[in-house]
């Protein structure tokens, strides 16, 4: 029998009950997040999954002919799945909400509504959207966030559990829907929330309003409003606490974010896409750059961004922050997406000379709770009036400040991943002394996939370095594949695992980071650490592998080859690349 005749209720009689691999596609509209976490908890469970972004029927059956799989897996899908697929092919479709909860904006709901509890359901796809078997789901409570912060941790987390239960249970030959309390159906159907629902209305809305409205438009697809004379949508909002004035006036700017009066106090709004026209289209800036761009001319007074102001985070916004405790420096560093353009990596790197000088003993560079980093700024970049040259002054940006990092000879360092890290975030965080990270955290250690970018920030000095030279090729060239944490333990890119929550991590890097300045070896450590640093010098000194890069790098984004400018470009517009299948492989 081909597994294209093959039925859902009779993948156990194919597959030995679960005791074989399964080749598994992903059928998704982008490789995100959770589809690329998904893809290591399935294959370190040794199965061979591949991978198919896809936006028609016809690419679905395209990608289907071409990997004949047993088993499909929707992560982040879109598009209805043909009846041709799903009724020859058991198809689990993850959806980021409870049984019985329909529709595009599932989360978008949650918040609007203040659902104190929500929910993810991994169901069989059948002819309509979210409408399938329930197979197995998970419950979880709702935090204080936008959308794309509770995707990235609650949801992901929950959904790679149930994901997993579910799959399980088709192998077991489980074919009626789960049983007990987490299947009943506590949701119900909702229409893709507008922008009328979404609309603030300044005069009236207070804080509370404005935040949890544009929470849930975050990630995609904000909120519609109007500054200056032109439409934005909005994205990244903070509350402010100290600062006031008339409702809906802009009052203030701070590193590139902007504070909007409410009617009861403000909120700071960190990110801008202009609203796309019939011959032009926008993408995600920070707020000064998209106002600038747009020709909105603002004279409003820049707040100074202290770095402990005493403040409470939860008051005000500033994207660096540097906290001491027990002789431990903290510095948290909160980029939109995890994108650092050239102005942020030089504040960073002011930030921590800052720290350098305190009469600490340790760092912890932890960047944010969503990304570690994910490298220079692409979307500053695109909009830069000459893209190469802005490449370029990003790129040794960011070596300025991982070389100050290798360099540090008055502390040790920890970087601290409570999110994932990619592209120049990778050895961003290897720069330090000791790597540990979240369970739940995903790193993609490559650039190439960038049309061919090579890349900088020293990480073929701090790759080997951790990992050697085998290793270091196998992850920086096709295929580019995720790495989770387990492997990156195994093979040493990360130094431990701490903990699977933000806040059972956040508190066990402090007993980390506690021990190793206390414990009494802090002497030894640095001085084996500056012996090993002037060992790596005389073999090979760092101005050289940073001029190496750079001279590829050169090329890239001035050199005759066009491929990094129009892959950024794809992926700042959200062009789907012309070739979608990723073969990806245990």
């Amino acid at each position: 029998m081909k597994r294209s005749d093959r039925h859902p209720s009779i993948l156990t009689s194919q597959t030995g009950g679960g005791c074989n691999s399964l080749r598994i596609l992903f059928l998704v509209s982008a490789h995100n997040g959770l589809s690329q976490r998904a893809w290591v908890a399935l294959t370190e469970r040794g199965h061979e999954v591949a991978v198919a972004v896809v936006d028609s029927a016809a690419a679905m059956h395209a990608a289907v002919s071409e990997h004949d799989p047993d088993l499909i897996v929707c992560p982040f899908l879109k598009t209805l799945i043909p009846e041709s697929i799903w009724n020859r092919r058991p198809c689990l479709v993850v959806h980021p909400g409870p049984p019985g909860d329909r529709g595009p904006s599932s989360l978008d709901w949650a918040i609007e509504l203040g659902m104190g509890a929500w929910g993810v359901s991994v169901l069989l796809a059948n002819g309509e959207f979210d409408a399938g078997q329930v197979l197995a789901s998970r419950t979880f409570p709702m935090r204080e966030a936008g959308k794309a912060s509770l995707y990235r941790h609650e949801v992901r987390n929950a959904a790679i559990d149930a994901l997993i239960e579910a799959l399980g249970r088709l192998l077991l030959g489980a074919g009626r829907e789960e049983r007990g309390g987490a299947a009943r159906r506590v949701g119900r159907a909702r229409p893709l929330m507008t922008q009328d629902v979404r609309a603030i209305d300044w005069n009236q809305d207070s804080t509370d309003v404005v935040m949890r409205k544009i929470r849930g438009g975050e990630g995609h697809p904000g909120v519609l409003d109007s500054i200056g004379g032109r439409d934005f949508y909005l994205f990244g909002a903070h509350r402010e606490r100290s600062q006031h004035g008339r409702p809906g006036e802009l009052i203030a700017k701070r590193s590139g974010a902007i504070c909007r009066a409410t009617a009861d106090g403000a909120v700071w709004i960190t990110t801008l896409r202009q609203r796309d026209t019939p011959s032009l289209r926008y993408f995600k800036l920070p707020a000064a750059n998209a106002l600038e761009r747009a020709g909105v001319e603002l004279e409003l007074p820049e707040i100074e961004s202290a770095l402990d102001t005493g403040v409470p985070a939860e008051d005000t916004y500033r994207e660096i922050v540097y906290q001491e405790h027990a002789g431990v420096g903290y510095l948290h560093f909160d980029f939109y997406n995890g994108a650092m353009s050239t102005e942020q990596c030089r504040r960073l790197r002011a930030a921590y000379e800052h720290a350098r000088a305190r009469p600490t003993k340790v760092i912890v560079l932890t960047g944010g709770d969503d990304y570690f980093s994910n490298g220079i700024h692409l979307n500053v970049i695109q909009a830069a009036e000459d893209p190469g040259a802005e490449s370029w002054r990003n790129l040794n940006a960011i070596d300025d400040l991982v070389l100050d990092i290798v360099q540090t000879d008055s502390h040790l360092v920890i970087s601290a991943l409570a999110g994932d890290a990619a592209a120049g975030g990778v050895p961003l965080a290897l720069a330090a002394d000791y790597v540990v990270a979240r369970e739940d955290i995903v790193l993609n250690p490559y650039y190439r996939h960038m049309g061919g970018l090579y890349g900088s920030e020293y990480w073929t000095y701090l790759l080997p370095r951790r990992i050697g030279a085998t290793m270091t090729t196998r992850l920086t060239n096709p295929p580019f594949n995720p790495v989770g944490t387990a492997q990156a333990v195994k093979i040493g890119l990360v130094d431990t695992v701490l903990g699977t929550s933000l806040q059972d991590f956040q508190t066990a890097v402090r007993t980390f980071a506690q021990r190793i300045a206390r414990d009494g070896l802090h002497r030894a450590r640095m001085e084996d650490k500056r012996r090993r640093r002037v060992h790596d010098e005389r073999v090979k000194p760092l101005h050289t592998y940073r001029n190496e890069e750079l001279a590829q790098c050169l090329e890239c984004f001035f050199g005759p080859d066009s491929g990094y400018h129009e892959a950024r470009r794809r992926f700042v517009y959200k062009v789907p690349a012309p070739r979608t299948n990723l073969r990806q492989a245990a």
